[in-house]
């Protein structure tokens, strides 16, 4: 949608507990707008009740909702708008920015919010959905959503805790494999799945109506370790291991519950998981050019 929207009612939420965010980033925030015109009513809530300050200012029903925080904090903006609320700028502020970037490239949040603000556009997004909950980028189910905690423990400083997930982490890795079936064909068994997001997918152009699934099934942990390899110098996809289809919607199965990553932020699933896309999750500001190549 090639729409020019006029921006005058701005809120912003700035998680200054976030992966990259200053403490001096609301001021920032202030200073950038009122150079470029526009005021806005900036929330930078303590405490970590970011979930409440979303909500405060979806229910403002501004013009935008500007998002300067991680992927988890951007995907409830998204699910509390929704496609008819406020269009979002979900600015990278986080540890890994998986739909900043996607969205944005990678830019530093200043840049990428300016950008947005004198030459964005309108435009859809779509994402899929697994047990109530929305992801915009991607969701890996199975055994490598284990490394999540640890990694989030890392994340907090927290170098014990981290070694001790580790730990479990890598116990219970390869002891129980998914059951899966994608758009309501045959089962299969992999060791992991991703769901992959037109807006991340390398397969698929960004106005494509599914997912691109990819069926994840190691032998071996070196086979896994091979994936490893292949996602730092090309593409995990490619890998021998890898399988993958398009498709809109999923079941997935397990003995116990199912560990998950959905858009960067652990997640717990029950033992059985529908997997759908949707069309329209959220309105967002951008850049036409990113947008095209997005």
């Amino acid at each position: 949608m090639d729409v020019r929207p006029k921006v005058s009612r701005i809120e912003v939420v700035v998680n200054i507990a976030s992966g990259s965010v200053s403490t001096q980033a609301p001021d920032e925030m202030r200073a950038l707008l009122s150079e470029l015109g526009l005021t806005a009513n900036v929330r930078a809530p303590e405490g970590g009740d970011l979930t409440r300050a979303l909500r405060e200012a979806v229910d403002a029903a501004p013009d935008l909702l500007v998002i300067l925080a991680g992927d988890g904090t951007a995907r409830t903006a998204a699910e509390l708008a929704g496609p008819d609320g406020p269009l979002i700028a979900p600015l990278p502020g986080g540890t890994m920015n998986m739909l900043p970037h996607a969205v944005y490239g990678e830019v530093p949040w200043q840049d990428a919010l300016r950008a947005t603000l004198e030459t964005g556009r309108e435009r859809t997004i779509g994402g899929g959905r697994i047990d109530g909950r929305d992801f915009l980028v991607a969701a890996i189910l199975g055994s490598p959503a284990l490394w999540a905690p640890a990694r989030e423990a890392v994340r907090e400083g927290k170098l014990t805790l981290a070694a001790r997930r580790a730990q479990r982490a890598w116990r219970r890795a390869f002891s129980g494999r998914l059951r899966y079936a994608l758009d309501g064909g045959p089962r299969g068994k992999a060791e992991a799945l991703a769901f992959l997001c037109p807006l991340a997918s390398k397969a698929m152009s960004g106005d494509e109506q599914a997912l691109e699934a990819a069926v994840i099934d190691p032998k071996t942990i070196m086979e896994a370790a091979r994936i490893g390899l292949n996602a730092l110098v090309s593409d995990w996809r490619i890998d021998a291991s890898v399988q993958t289809q398009h498709c809109r919607t999923a079941g997935v199965w397990a003995a116990g519950r199912i560990p998950a990553v959905l858009d960067g932020e652990p997640a717990r699933l029950a033992s059985a998981a529908k997997v759908e896309w949707r069309p329209k999750v959220a309105r967002i500001l951008a850049p036409p050019a990113v947008e095209g190549a997005a």
